[in-house]
């Protein structure tokens, strides 16, 4: 996903800051290069005076002026070092020190984004999906299938498969994923899952509880104090790549809740911007709790996975005891 305006100015304001910081440094070891060796100094003013002189000569057409040029630039370059080293200091104590060498702290070689660049949109991606820190221990790597068995384990395998063929396509297919089932049985783990899969490869996720989220598009629209700093999280929940609505059910359910809901599914429907719902809600709770409208938009566009089991949680909790 392209970088809104703001986020491409706050990745590349970082670089701003990291080339004045590599201009500071410069002075100050110039500064004291000058100081402790008066020498160095002489030979700089040499460097100019020489460019000077034989550019003018180049103007003239004087022949053999720019390999005097290049021949007395060496001398003067080789003398510079020269003094460093008897003085104790490195070759390349003068030369600018920047956090990426690649692109000199500009975030761009030859027009392309610079690595350091795309670490950074990554970054500020997993800063902006409100999951940054639980994605430590809810990805693929820590999953498990010990604590299912029978026809749960038969249904959390099929809902692995799903996941992953929906991070597969996620760039060609428009896909949507719900998971109900009882509690704590992996459908919120799945839905990090592929949120970290996605988000390493440079999508913005945005996760919120269902409370979060109706909290936030509340104050949008009611608290004006509020408003302005709601407004753009806003465009984000609309725009984003992939939008993960955990725990839907537990938020205070009533008309507003559910025009909401219906709003946000509505809208990114019709942008093609893919949308992971997790609940404990069965679909007959799912369909009373909200409106027909709603439940018919999520059952006929999205991947339907019911999980079921023993409390996952409940079990690590026992098995640390």
């Amino acid at each position: 996903m392209p970088l809104t305006n703001s986020q491409y100015d706050s990745i590349m304001r970082s670089y701003e800051e990291k080339q004045r910081k590599a201009r500071r440094l410069l002075e100050e070891r110039t500064r004291l290069i000058y100081e402790k060796i008066p020498a160095y100094g002489q030979l700089e003013r040499q460097v100019a005076s020489v460019s000077i002189a034989k550019g003018k000569a180049l103007l003239n057409g004087e022949a053999g002026a720019l390999s005097e040029l290049k021949a007395e630039l060496k001398k003067l370059s080789e003398g510079k070092a020269a003094l460093l080293s008897e003085n104790g200091y490195p070759a390349d104590f003068l030369t600018p020190v920047y956090e990426c060498s690649k692109c000199a702290d500009t975030g761009y070689v030859g027009g392309r984004k610079c690595s350091c660049f795309r670490a950074a949109e990554i970054e500020l991606i997993y800063e902006q999906s409100h999951i940054k820190n639980l994605l430590a221990t809810e990805n693929f790597s820590k999953l498990s299938y010990g604590y299912y068995e029978g026809e749960d384990l038969e249904k959390f395998e099929k809902a692995v498969q799903i996941c992953q063929n929906f991070i597969e396509r996620f760039n060609s297919d428009y896909q949507n994923m719900f998971f109900y089932g009882t509690v704590g049985t992996g459908k919120s783990f799945l839905s990090c899952c592929v949120a970290k899969e996605l988000m390493d490869k440079g999508y913005l996720v945005i996760y919120f509880s269902a409370a979060q989220l109706f909290d936030l598009l509340s104050k949008s629209i009611f608290d004006k104090d509020s408003r302005e700093a709601a407004s753009g999280i806003s465009d984000d929940i609309y725009g984003c790549d992939l939008l993960i609505i955990d725990d839907l059910g537990t938020e205070l359910t009533n008309s507003f809740v559910s025009s909401q809901l219906f709003s946000c599914l509505n809208n990114r429907f019709l942008r093609k911007k893919s949308t992971i719902i997790t609940t404990n809600l069965s679909l007959a709770e799912l369909r009373d709790r909200y409106s027909d409208r709603i439940f018919s938009r999520i059952t006929s566009n999205y991947e339907v996975c019911k999980l079921t089991g023993k409390d996952i949680r409940m079990k690590k909790k026992t098995d640390r005891k």
